[in-house]
């Protein structure tokens, strides 16, 4: 990376994946290929990795749009836009000075110099570095102080085998697993402003996600679907290309609706759902199922009508907000872009036919003895049968 930087250089680092022991090196793989994959699209690019950073290099254009995508990279905690001088003192204090400049305000500017030495051949200790480049900094015309504990900017010099690395800006990234590492899993994705969240998370710990979505024609319109995509979108932003399942539910929802006892409405529906979520996990190969459930949020989430909504299911159902209020959950919404469209005024199928006063505890005999007046085993396989799939976040999307 020594020369002419005729393109920009971005210094990426990870957190978690340094702790992994032996299984570090396929953690560290897995982050190089979704970095890769989240600059797709941006020119040509290199990502080089070299013990615990990885360097990427983006035409100069494209410098802003790679580093709002490497932001949203699940394993990477920080990035900078670096600078590289030859691992010579009086070569590393110039560069020093450039950064410097590039920052300086006016007389009293303050700034701080924090070396990290990572090739221990180098003849001057992290100390000695800061000193020495410091005393240079000072002596070079700018009307500069140094103030160790609240600079207005720190100067950062990174030692390491070939070159040494300067920065003075550091933008934070979502820190996390990289996606894929931890297996795969089912979200079941509405319309609302939870269940992106809950996705969200679980992309967090490195879970790959495929999305199922519940519609119902034609109580709900193309807006309901038209959001949903969207959050697809937004997500896969996060994690890479989303598959997402949707399922036609207004016939399941009627024949309930007209043959069951009306508090139980909202819990059969789940309960149908959760059995027609687990058919699909487990002939996509998907481990577990994903919701965006919070306890005591609403009616169907008390601690019963969590029971036996999961009693109708083998796979485990994990449920990243569950101790989340509604404050929290719409605050982290906002804050990875989702809250925007999931407040768009489209009902989805869970807002449908909600009953005034739904059960909060319910009975497992009472609801199976209401499941058994349908066939619900028949009305589900053919609701899987009518499921329309779609590839979301990809440079073009498709459907089949």
């Amino acid at each position: 990376m020594r020369g002419e930087q005729v393109q920009s250089l971005l210094m990426v680092r990870y957190g978690e994946i340094a702790l992994k022991g032996k299984n570090r090196p396929f953690f560290e793989k897995k982050l190089g290929h979704n970095i890769k994959e989240a600059l797709g699209g941006l020119g040509p690019f290199n990502v080089a990795f070299q013990r615990g950073r990885y360097f990427v290099q983006v035409p100069p254009q494209h410098t802003y749009a790679a580093m709002q995508r490497l932001q949203k990279v699940f394993g990477i905690v920080s990035l900078s836009p670096v600078q590289t001088a030859p691992l010579e003192l009086e070569a590393i204090c110039q560069q020093a000075y450039l950064l410097l400049q590039e920052q300086y305000t006016g007389p009293g500017f303050t700034f701080k110099v924090a070396a990290r030495r990572a090739n221990k051949r180098f003849p001057f200790t992290s100390p000695e570095i800061n000193r020495r480049v410091g005393e240079a900094l000072l002596a070079d015309g700018l009307e500069t102080k140094v103030d160790l504990h609240h600079p207005q900017v720190v100067i950062n010099i990174e030692i390491r085998e070939k070159e040494a690395y300067l920065f003075s800006r550091s933008l934070p990234g979502p820190g996390g697993l990289p996606v894929g590492v931890t297996g795969r899993g089912l979200l079941l994705l509405s319309g609302g402003i939870d269940s992106p969240v809950a996705g969200w998370f679980a992309l967090k710990r490195g879970v790959q996600l495929e999305a199922l979505h519940f519609h119902s024609p034609p109580f709900t319109g193309e807006g309901a679907v038209n959001k949903v995509l969207e959050l697809c979108r937004i997500l896969a932003a996060y994690g890479g290309e989303i598959i997402l399942h949707l399922v036609p539910f207004a016939e399941i929802q009627q024949k309930l609706r007209r043959s069951c006892p009306e508090a139980m409405l909202i819990t059969l529906m789940r309960r149908a759902m959760f059995r027609i979520a687990e058919k699909l996990a487990r002939k996509r190969g998907l481990g577990v199922i994903y919701t965006g459930e919070s306890l005591g949020q609403v009616a169907s989430q008390t601690l019963e009508n969590l029971t036996v909504t999961n009693a109708v299911v083998s796979l485990p159902v994990l449920r990243p907000l569950i101790g989340f209020d509604k404050a929290e959950i719409t605050a982290q919404a906002q804050k990875i872009g989702t809250y925007a469209v999931s407040i768009r005024p489209f009902d989805d199928c869970c807002t449908l036919f909600v009953p005034p006063h739904p059960v909060t505890r319910p009975h497992a005999a009472a609801l199976e003895a209401a499941e058994k007046k349908l066939p619900l085993p028949a009305l589900q396989e053919e609701a899987l049968e009518k499921i329309e799939t779609r590839v979301m976040g990809s440079a073009q999307e498709t459907y089949f």
